[in-house]
């Protein structure tokens, strides 16, 4: 597959392969999300990002497999450092509990291992004086030990949460999700959990803000922590929110939000950790999401382009213990680690930053020129990008016109679309995107 030529083609989705690897798979798969009825085959070509599916459909995929797959389909900037290496068994080693290699150690190490990832990860979170990191396999397991060295560093019994907010599906993090009821009802929760409006309006200012935060000369946060509210900010062990809401809509919040976040935490000495699961890494055109803004985060936690997951702090914020914090498998998957250390590796190499700034500028300049029906905002920072409907239904009908297309998209909220292109993709590759994306809003 020529990626300067590639396009959709497609004739049947799903085909009949398709259609009978779909069955055979909910005959024993438990009820999920399952947005697409897309079965990619990987023995077939696949570059950036283009896929072939197991009837020879050709599809362009812009959900960027929900963040988790940053630099696209098959990238060499990630394949070919990998190819140098032969694959070994097992691929994962009990990694709290035994050591791999390490590059920045040995020369002979061979494959980049998790001390390697882990230097990595401080090393571009530096602004923030982190130095220390531990690693998962997940996003929610990342932001449940965020919570967990939260507790334990601050003693505190409060955690703050943001309306809208999407965590994660543990029980841990289910606590701190606000963003629709399916995910918490009838779970058990973390007592003691507060929260708070989270700005929906990416140019409001206290006078102009209507999400509830600012009000009467104050904000919904200082009324609570503040001098004479209803919470001790002694007793928070946590704010924890992510600076870019994902699940919740794509919301990109104004500056006098965070600035407003950030003068509070600071004030109070309040921690505050940022899930920067799909903001992270790259995405925004800065490393953390959080790079935007005026907040200074304590903890971090990364997952999805990372290829792991990793609560990132500075080393007094985690126990001292032994077995406070562990995780048989979290360190030690081997194909992984090395993923995660080539991808930080060619997003510097390749100043894909720069190019994710330039790109998403490219992207919402086009679908604004567009003028598309139905469309009432666009919006995003880097690749993280977001295009908001007047109604669910349309947003719905749009996502299942462009897959007819071969154009893979994503919603997210109540009626927005989420657009997560690879870190590289080009100019080309964006208009494309754009008409296909023009032409399913037009044909709905």
């Amino acid at each position: 597959m020529d990626r300067e030529t590639a396009e959709p083609q497609v004739t049947e989705l799903p085909g009949e392969r398709g259609r009978r690897v779909v069955d055979f798979h909910h005959e024993r798969a438990a009820p999920s999300t399952y947005v697409y009825e897309f079965v990619w085959d990987p023995s077939a070509p696949a570059i950036g990002p283009f896929c072939t599916d197991v009837d020879g459909n050709v599809l362009m995929d812009f959900t960027g497999h929900v963040g988790a797959m940053p630099l696209g389909y098959n990238n060499p900037k990630v394949l070919d450092p990998l190819a140098e290496f032969d694959v070994v068994d097992p691929l994962k080693i009990a990694g709290q509990d035994f050591y791999l290699p390490a590059t920045s150690v040995l020369d002979d190490a061979g494959l980049p291992g998790p001390a390697d990832l882990m230097e990595r990860l401080t090393s571009i979170s530096g602004q923030y004086d982190m130095d220390t990191v531990f690693l998962s396999n997940s996003g929610a397991e990342a932001v449940e030990n965020a919570l967990k060295i939260s507790y334990d560093h601050t003693h505190g019994k409060y955690a703050i949460t943001c309306e809208g907010a999407f965590h994660g599906r543990t029980l841990g993090t289910l606590s701190l999700n606000r963003s629709k009821e399916i995910y918490r009802r009838e779970f058990p929760e973390i007592a003691s959990v507060q929260d708070m409006p989270y700005c929906s309006d990416r140019n409001c200012s206290p006078e102009t803000c209507d999400c509830g935060f600012f009000f009467d000369e104050t904000s919904s946060l200082r009324k609570m922590v503040g001098d004479g509210g209803y919470v001790n900010p002694e007793e928070v062990a946590a704010l924890v929110m992510e600076p870019i809401q994902g699940e919740g809509g794509y919301r990109f919040p104004s500056d006098a939000f965070m600035n407003e976040i950030a003068s509070i935490t600071e004030k109070y000495d309040i921690p505050l950790v940022v899930d920067e699961v799909q903001s992270g890494l790259g995405r925004t055109g800065e490393w953390w999401g959080s790079d935007h803004y005026a907040i200074e985060p304590d903890v971090i936690a990364s997952a999805k382009s990372a290829r792991v997951g990793a609560t990132i702090s500075r080393e007094e914020v985690f126990p001292e213990e032994k077995s406070r914090l562990s995780s048989t498998w979290g360190a030690g998957d081997i194909i992984a680690s090395a993923q995660g250390v080539f991808t930080i590796d060619a997003i510097e190499e390749y100043d894909l930053l720069d190019n994710a700034a330039e790109r998403g500028r490219q992207m919402k300049e086009l679908l604004r020129d567009a003028t598309l029906d139905g469309v009432v905002d666009v919006r995003g920072k880097g690749l993280m990008l977001a295009v908001e409907f007047e109604s669910e239904n349309l947003r719905d009908a749009v996502q299942e016109e462009a897959f007819s297309r071969g154009f893979l998209i994503m919603g997210c909220g109540k009626r927005t679309m989420r657009l997560l292109p690879p870190l590289d993709v080009t100019a080309r590759e964006i208009g494309l995107g754009a008409e296909l994306f023009a032409e399913s809003v037009r044909a709905v």
